[in-house]
Parts: C-alpha cells; structure tokens; sequence
C-alpha cells in the first residue's frame, strides 16, 4: 500500500503531505498504533495513570478562529491578525550554543552567519540555534547511526514514523534522552506557556517508561486519507461522486477510457478498508462482542478484498501503479490520467495550488466518507503527534531549561510576532503583506528556510489562509466536521501500546502477501493460507497482548 511519506522533496511537497497529520496517522497511528519495535512480550501503559508526568493544559486566547473547527479538527483563520502579541518578554536563551538534528525533504540551506533567516531568529532567542539538517528520505538510518554512537546533538527531532525503525526504543530513550517530567509535569509547564498551549492528547504519547521524554508536534488533523477526485474532470463526463461501494465501482468504470490513457484510480486499498468499516484502531484491531480480533479475521475486511480484487482485475486502476509501487499517483492524477486518488489530507493545498497554475480549471475535491451499504460510515482517525523532539541527556538543569523556552518561543501560535518570525522569517526581508494582510514568502525564505526551527516544535493546531486557494480553510473544516461524528471509537484510546516482537516482525511480510491478492498474483483463496500464516508467526501473540491490554485496564 502506497503512503502518503514524502518521496522527492522540496518543502512545499513535503508540507501538503505532513501539514495535516496525513504522515503520522498513514503510518499506524506512529507510537501509540504499536509501530515502535517492542520486547519479545510487548508493555502496556495507560495514559490516564501516567497523568502526573504530563504538562497542565492551559490554553491561549491570544486570538479567536474564524472557522471552528471541532475537535480533533483544527481551528480554522482566513483573516490574518491584525495586531500580533508579542508572547515573550525575555529572550529564551542565555548565549549558548544549541545543536540541533531535524529531517528535511529538499536542498539544505546555510547556517548561522551566513542565513539571515537562521540569524533573526537567533537574535530574538538569544542562543545560538545550529541546525542539523539531514535527507529525510534516510533519516531512519542517520538516527540509528547516531544514536547507536550515542553521538547525538542537544535538541533531536524524531518523526513518529521513524519512531518504530529504532530498535528497543524505549530503552533507547531512557539510556540517551533528558527525562523532562521535573521540567514539564503538572504545573511546572506553566511557565512555557506556549507548550501548556498543546493538546494534553499529544503530551501523552510523548510518555516512555513511564515518563515524560519528548515536546510533541501536534497533528493539526485527525484523517489520515481522502478519497480526492477531479471535479473539472468528472463534472464534463457526468460521473456521480460515490456514496456506496457499488456506486464506487460504477464511477471507476464511468472515467476509464484506456483508449484515451485514463484509469479510474491509484491504489486505493486503505480507503476501501474504511468504507467496508474494517476496523483501524491500533493498525486494524477491534474489541467485539468481548473477543478480539484484527482487521484480517474479519469479514469486512475479506469484503474489502474482494472489492479491491475486482478493480484491479477490470483495469480501474492505472497499470503503472499496477506494475510498480513507485508511479508517481499525485503526477498522473495532476495529468488528468487518474481521475480519483487516495492520498493524504495534507496533499489537497499544495496539489490545488500548484496545478491550478498550469490547468486554470483544476479543481480537487474530496469524497465525503461514505460506507459500502451506504448507511453510517467508519472514519479512521487519530490525534497522535507527528513529530517528538528529545533533549540530549546530562546537558544540566541550566541548558536543559534554556533549551525549553527556546522550543517554547518556536511553539507560539497564530497571532504572535514569534510565530510570525518563525513561519516567515523577517518582514521587507523574507515576505512582504499582500492586501489581505497574509504574509507572503519571497525566494530568499524559500532558500534559507528548511524548517529547521518549525520541526523543533509544533504549535496549537490550526488551518490558515491561504491566498493561492482562497476557499481552502473553509472546504477543509467543514469536510472535516461532517466527519467527526463517525470517527471510530477507540477500544484502547489511553492505552500507549508497546507491541510484542513476534507480531511486529509478521505485520510486513503479511502486508505484502495481501499485495500480492490484491494485484492478482495470489488467489484470493489464499486468504485463508495468508491468516493461518499471521496468525502462527505472531498474530496470536498481538491478540492476546490486546486482550490483557484491555482486561488490565478494566474494559
């Protein structure tokens, strides 16, 4: 199944990818969706007793949405704020020198003295941020080598997707990482007033060994696919957006025409597993009738099989996605040769904007979530962060805190000048205000700023304004509130889940033999052989960890 992770990159990409949590929910539900390598027995832990350690909430008000969202949707702006509040008195830092390491998808930019970015964001914290910025398409590798090393820097950005590539993570965390639940807990975040600012929901997944090791970053939205069509496209062929399986079918027969090198559909499997309501929770586990069982025990998800079997056998789907898992789906679907893609959220402003220069008439639109009967449909959802941000260990109680108000300047949010720096950099310098008040990038902010500050720490999540797609913040918010209602209801929300290592080594392996199904390179009477295998190589070992999850928490 293609993800939605950045492949060639420049930031603009990478953003519309990760802007909406698309990465961090496409990928399990990172740490608390069991993707991180476990002991051979697995550990569970709930949140709600781990309350101690996590950071008191205490939200700003600094200024008020234009579009609400309701949560988990983010809050929507699409009026810039027209007096910003500067939110920190005191410089942050105390002159020290910071290294930091985060990801970054595109050319990597200079550094301090010689990044007038880099360099006005120093001034303002009074330290000397040194970014470390890395490819993140190998960034999985860079963390094992440094961490393996224990060569690691001041200030480390891990992206929860990595998080399950590290081997024995927690003991990881523990051995290199500073413990900040004396620095945060309870109260004590109170005076990083932009980190009190987060979602408690983020701060609890941030919790190893039962302590509090990381600053998350947050997801600014809770969905992690769309359904997206062209609309210019389907509007002039008369195609109906679907609304039950049958009617998904019938569109993908309606827009392929091979003849004219047009295919129906990239490969949409994980959308087909939503609409058939096979369960997402935790990557596919579900609590039913007081037994549990995964997504492949289920006969919503053979239903979906079997859907996905028949579109890929009558050709709906693109034959280069067919024939590789490296088509380029946002290309051919940007060319008009797909008409409906599975994709992450995060990729509908930044597609729109870009395409629409080269075709005036491109218009991207998401399916409402619909169900296969077409009755109450089943949303997969989640709040967990996309990114952690670590403090090295034994740095001391004096930089240890100096490090926190400088995450806590880079976390204000909307409506301050220090989001403004951070987001824009220097006015007259790297953007200028268009007439609706938005700033607005120059070249020089496309050449000096890598995120290098921004993947440090996130802020209070919200959706803005966009001048290149004016009607996006309000699209957006409202497609995403007509869905919350339906997002699928958690068996072991609170419940941060270390899986055992007999069932994270099966999931792979079986992912692709269920490809290979969906492909038509195995029967689909290989189904049966495909769960007997799951099952025998460490299936049996996830359900029953699952179990004792839930009979340990009294569910």
């Amino acid at each position: 199944m293609d993800h939605p992770l950045p492949g060639t990159a420049n930031r603009r990409t990478f953003l519309t990818l990760v802007g909406l949590g698309a990465v961090a929910a496409a990928s399990g539900g990172a740490l608390a969706g069991c993707t991180e390598k476990a002991a051979d027995t697995g550990s569970a832990a709930e949140v709600d007793k781990l309350s101690a350690v996590l950071p008191k909430f205490k939200p700003l008000d600094l200024v008020q949405p234009d579009i609400k969202g309701t949560s988990p949707v983010a809050n929507g702006f699409t009026k810039y704020p027209a007096n910003l509040v500067g939110a920190i008195t005191d410089k942050p830092g105390r002159g020290s020198t910071i290294t930091t390491m985060t990801p970054y998808w595109g050319t990597v930019p200079k550094g301090p003295g010689q990044n007038a970015y880099v360099d006005a964001i120093n001034t303002e914290l009074g330290a000397i941020v040194t970014p470390g910025i890395q490819d993140g398409n190998t960034y999985a590798d860079k963390l094992n080598t440094i961490m393996g090393a224990r060569d690691i820097p001041d200030v480390l950005c891990i992206p929860s997707w990595e998080i399950g590539k590290i081997p024995n993570f927690s003991d990881a965390a523990k051995a290199l990482f500073e413990d900040l639940t004396d620095h945060l807990s309870g109260d004590k975040a109170l005076p990083y007033a932009m980190l009190a600012n987060l979602p408690t929901v983020a701060w609890s997944n941030a919790v190893w060994n039962q302590r509090l090791m990381a600053v998350p970053w947050p997801t600014d939205g809770p969905y992690p696919w769309a359904l997206f069509y062209r609309k210019d496209l389907t509007d002039g062929l008369g195609a109906t957006i679907p609304k039950t399986a049958d009617e998904l079918y019938a569109f993908g027969k309606a827009v392929t025409n091979a003849d004219k090198g047009v295919w129906a559909f990239n490969d949409i499997q994980a959308m087909v597993e939503m609409i058939f309501r096979v369960p997402g929770a935790k990557e596919g586990w579900r609590s039913k009738g007081g037994k549990v069982e995964f997504k492949y025990e289920t006969e919503e998800f053979k239903a979906a099989l079997e859907f996905l079997v028949k579109i890929f056998k009558d050709g709906l789907v693109h034959p280069e996605v067919v024939a590789s898992k490296g088509a380029d789906a946002k290309l051919l679907f940007s060319g008009g040769k797909i008409v409906m893609i599975q994709d992450g959220v995060g990729a509908w402003l930044g597609m729109q904007a870009e395409q629409q220069k080269v075709t005036p008439a491109f218009n991207m639109q998401p399916v409402p979530f619909f169900a296969a009967d077409g009755g109450k449909p089943l949303v997969h959802g989640s709040g967990d962060p996309i990114f952690f941000t670590f403090v090295k260990k034994g740095l001391g109680k004096e930089k240890t805190e100096e490090i926190l108000r400088v995450l806590n300047y880079i976390a204000a949010p909307l409506g301050t000048k220090e989001f403004q720096l951070i987001e824009y950099g220097v006015e007259g310098t790297h953007f200028t205000k268009g007439a609706d008040g938005w700033p607005a990038g120059n070249d020089l902010l496309g050449k000096e700023k890598a995120d290098q500050f921004r993947f440090l720490a996130g802020t209070a999540p919200t959706i803005k304004f966009d001048a290149r797609v004016p009607g996006f913040v309000t699209d957006l918010i409202n497609w995403g509130n007509a869905a919350v209602q339906h997002i699928e209801v958690d068996p072991w929300r609170g419940i941060k889940l270390e899986m055992p290592a007999g069932y994270v080594k099966v999931k792979q392996p079986t992912e692709d033999k269920i490809t290979d199904i969906v492909r038509g390179r195995r029967p689909l009477s290989d189904l049966d052989t495909v769960l007997k295998e799951w099952r025998d190589g460490g299936g049996e070992d996830g359900r029953a960890f699952m179990a004792k999850a839930l009979s340990d928490a009294g569910r």
